[in-house]
């Protein structure tokens, strides 16, 4: 290890598993629905964008918003995502 660094360079950053999956809300807020061109929102704890004018919700993987219609789902009366059969055994949502 050279010299100047007095400390592991690995605790100088926090573990990759602590790293909040948080999107900036400048970023959603540029955002629209791909369907409709509306609004998006992320309600808290989510790991969706949601379009309450077609009521669909778009996953974000891995703190990236999936913006394809084809990997939207719908809404249920709670607004929150329905899980199609075929995504069910894939894990939480």
């Amino acid at each position: 290890m050279p010299p100047w660094i007095d400390f592991p360079v690995a605790c100088a950053l926090p573990p990759p598993d602590s790293l909040p999956h948080t999107m900036d809300t400048r970023l959603i807020e540029l955002l629209v629905c791909p369907v409709c061109k509306g609004p998006l929102q992320r309600p808290a704890q989510s790991q969706h964008l949601i379009c309450h004018a077609d009521r669909l919700a778009f996953p974000i993987r891995d703190g990236i918003p999936v913006m394809l219609e084809s990997e939207a789902m719908a809404l249920d009366e709670q607004d929150r995502p329905v899980v199609p059969a075929h995504h069910a055994d894939t894990g939480p949502v």
